[in-house]
C-alpha cells in the first residue's frame, strides 16, 4: 500500500492546468427529482460490516435499479435528462432516432444501454476483445448493439470516438477531457442520488470515508457532496489499484498525467488517465490517495462474502484499504460496495 497526503487539500488545483474543467455538482436534488430515473426504484441499503476493527457502514450498490452497480445512476441519468428536455408526452419514445455510443469495460455500458432502451434511443457499445462474452450478452439484453474493437479499453474508446464522429452519434463517456465536460458533469451528478441516500442513512457523521476510484467519477461526486453535507469533519481517502494510480500520480504531479502500467484485476478501476472533473474536485476534497496491490484487493473478499456482501476486487477496494489502514476502534467509517460479484 502506498499513501499520499494531498498537498492541495482545501484549495485544489488551478483550473488552468485542468483545461477549465468544472467542479463536480453537489445538486443531489436535481438528480433525485428527475422523473423516470429513480421513480419506483427503492434506495439501496446501508449495511454494517463486521471485523474491521471500527464501526463500518457500507453503501451496498449491488442491487441498484437491477443493473448491479452504482453506474446505473450515471449514463442513464444523462439520457433521462435528455428525454425530459424534449417534453414529449410519451417519454418512452422521446429519443427515437438518436444513438448513444461509448466504450465500456463493465457497468457503464449497461447504464448507457438501459437508459437508451428506456427512452427509445439506440445504443452502441464498443468492447475490447478481452471483455467476457457474458457481459456482451447482458448489453444485448438491454437492446444495445455490441462492437468488438481493440485489445484494451483505450483502443475500444478510440473506436467509439471515431464512430461517434462518422455517424453523428452522441458520445457518452464516464470520463472527461479537454473540450468534453458537459455530459460527464451531468453523469457525475446522477451519482449524487447514491451519496444523498448514504448521508441520510448514516446514523452519525463518519470520521473516515473510503472511496474507490477508476477515472474518479464516483469518488469525485461523492467527496464533493459529503464535504457539502459534513464539511471538513470526515477524512476522505481515495483508493486506486497500484497498477493504475491515475489520480494519485496526478495529485503528486500537480496536473493530470498518464499512469501507465500492467492490467489490474480491479478491472473497473483499471484506468490510466483521470477524469479532469473528478481530479479537480478531489484535489480540493480528498485528504489522502492510497493505492493497493492486487493481493490486498483480493484479501478482503472472503470476509465480505461471509457477511452476505460478496463483490469484486473493484467493488470492495475501498474496504480493502480500510482493512489495511486500521483507523481504530473509535472510527466511524463509510465505504461503498460499488458492484455485485461477477456471475
Amino acid at each position: 500500500m502506498d499513501i499520499l497526503k494531498n498537498p492541495w487539500r482545501g484549495k485544489g488545483l488551478s483550473p488552468d492546468v485542468l483545461a477549465g474543467a468544472p467542479m463536480p455538482s453537489v445538486d443531489a436534488a436535481a438528480a433525485e427529482a428527475l422523473p423516470g430515473l429513480v421513480a419506483g426504484a427503492p434506495e439501496t441499503p446501508l449495511i454494517a460490516i463486521e471485523g474491521m476493527g471500527a464501526q463500518v457502514w457500507a453503501k451496498d450498490e449491488r442491487g441498484r435499479m437491477g443493473l448491479g452497480s452504482f453506474k446505473a445512476l450515471g449514463a442513464a441519468y444523462v439520457i433521462a435528462h435528455a428525454a425530459a428536455q424534449t417534453q414529449a408526452a410519451d417519454l418512452s419514445q422521446a429519443l427515437s432516432g438518436q444513438t448513444y455510443v461509448t466504450a465500456s469495460a463493465g457497468n457503464h455500458g449497461l447504464s448507457v444501454a438501459a437508459g437508451a432502451q428506456k427512452y427509445g434511443a439506440g445504443a452502441v457499445i464498443y468492447l475490447a476483445e478481452a471483455v467476457p462474452e457474458g457481459f456482451a450478452d447482458r448489453l444485448r439484453h438491454h437492446g444495445a448493439k455490441v462492437v468488438r474493437a481493440g485489445a484494451d479499453y483505450a483502443q475500444s474508446m478510440q473506436a467509439a470516438l471515431k464512430a461517434a464522429d462518422e455517424n453523428g452519434w452522441t458520445l457518452l463517456s464516464d470520463s472527461s477531457w479537454p473540450g468534453y465536460f458537459d455530459l460527464p458533469h451531468r453523469l457525475m451528478e446522477g451519482y449524487l442520488v447514491m451519496a444523498a441516500e448514504a448521508a441520510r442513512q448514516c446514523p452519525d457523521m463518519p470520521t473516515h470515508i473510503y472511496l474507490q476510484a477508476g477515472v474518479g467519477g464516483l469518488a469525485g461526486a461523492c467527496a464533493a457532496y459529503f464535504r457539502a453535507v459534513w464539511g471538513d469533519g470526515p477524512q476522505i481517502i481515495v483508493v486506486e489499484p497500484e497498477f493504475a494510480p491515475a489520480l494519485q500520480a496526478s495529485i503528486r504531479a500537480g496536473c493530470a498525467v498518464l499512469a501507465d502500467g500492467p492490467a489490474s484485476n480491479m478491472g473497473r478501476l483499471d484506468c490510466k488517465e483521470p477524469s479532469l472533473i473528478a481530479l479537480r474536485g478531489l484535489a480540493r476534497d480528498a485528504d489522502e490517495f492510497a493505492t493497493i496491490t492486487e493481493e490486498e484487493a483480493e484479501a478482503v473478499l472472503p470476509m465480505l462474502a461471509a457477511q452476505g456482501a460478496a463483490t469484486t476486487p473493484s467493488g470492495g477496494a475501498g474496504l480493502a484499504a480500510l482493512r489495511l489502514m486500521e483507523p481504530g476502534p473509535e472510527a466511524r467509517v463509510l465505504g461503498i460496495i460499488s458492484e455485485m460479484a461477477d456471475p
